[in-house]
C-alpha cells in the first residue's frame, strides 16, 4: 500500500449522490424527504439513523464510480494495483463502514476505489490503515511469495492496524497479481514506466530495494 491523495469533490457529487441518500434517510425516519421524486413514498421503518442496516441505504454511491476510477486512476486503494476496464471489477468502499457511521455512508472522503473482492472481505471491518493515511515505507513488498509485509517505518502505534491490512491484502489472489507484474517487469514484457503506471507500490519497492533493471532509474 501507498499513499493516496484525496481528490476534490465532484462538482455534481452533492446532488447526484449526497442529497439523494441522505433524503433517503429522511423517509426511512419519518421525516419530509429533502428532496421531491416520483414513485411510491418509502415507509417509517425506523426511529433513529444508527438504527438502519448497512444493505438498506440507498446505493446512489454507485453513481460517483466512474469519477472515482478517473480521480484515482483506476488503481485500488488498497492493492495500489490497476482495476482492468473489463474485469477490475471495480467498487466504492465505505472506509467508516456504513453500519457503524450512518453520517458518512454519503460522504465523498469516505469512498475509497476498491477492488471488489478487497471490497466484500473488508466488509463492516475496522482498524485497518486507511490509505489516505499512509506514509512511506509503513509497508514493503517480499519478492519470494510477493506478499506485502510491515515495512521498516511502520511506526510501532500501528502495529494493530498494519496487520489487519496485511491480511485484507494478502490473499492469494493479490499475491499472483503482483507476482505477474514483477515478473513480466523482469522479464522485459512491460516497460518501468508501465510498472509505475498500474502497480505503484510494486515500482517503488523495486526501487527501494535495488531490483529494477539495468539502465532504469
Amino acid at each position: 500500500m501507498i499513499q493516496v491523495v484525496l481528490a476534490p469533490e465532484p462538482v455534481d457529487f452533492d446532488a447526484k449522490v449526497r442529497q439523494k441518500g441522505l433524503s433517503a434517510i429522511d423517509e426511512m425516519v419519518g421525516r419530509k424527504p429533502r428532496l421531491k421524486r416520483t414513485g411510491p413514498k418509502r415507509k417509517k421503518t425506523w426511529v433513529l439513523e444508527q438504527d438502519i442496516p448497512a444493505n438498506e441505504f440507498l446505493a446512489c454511491w454507485r453513481d460517483c464510480l466512474p469519477e472515482l476510477l478517473i480521480s484515482y486512476e483506476r488503481r485500488c486503494a488498497f492493492l495500489s494495483l490497476y482495476l482492468e476496464h473489463s474485469t477490475g471489477n471495480a467498487s466504492v468502499d465505505h472506509m467508516l463502514p456504513k453500519s457503524k457511521h450512518w453520517e458518512q455512508v454519503y460522504e465523498w472522503n469516505n469512498y475509497r476505489l476498491c477492488a471488489a473482492t478487497i471490497n466484500s472481505r473488508k466488509n463492516d471491518l475496522t482498524g485497518m490503515v486507511d490509505p489516505v493515511d499512509c506514509r512511506p515505507n509503513w509497508f514493503a513488498l517480499e519478492l519470494v511469495g510477493f506478499q506485502v509485509i510491515a515495512g521498516e517505518q511502520a511506526p510501532a502505534r500501528k502495529v494493530a492496524e498494519i496487520n489487519a491490512t496485511l491480511e485484507l491484502v494478502n490473499g492469494l489472489d493479490c499475491c499472483r497479481a503482483r507476482e505477474e507484474y514483477v515478473t513480466r517487469y523482469w522479464d522485459k514484457e512491460i516497460s518501468l514506466r508501465y510498472l509505475e503506471r498500474r502497480a505503484p507500490f510494486i515500482a517503488a519497492e523495486l526501487r527501494r530495494q535495488g531490483r529494477l533493471l539495468p539502465g532504469d532509474v
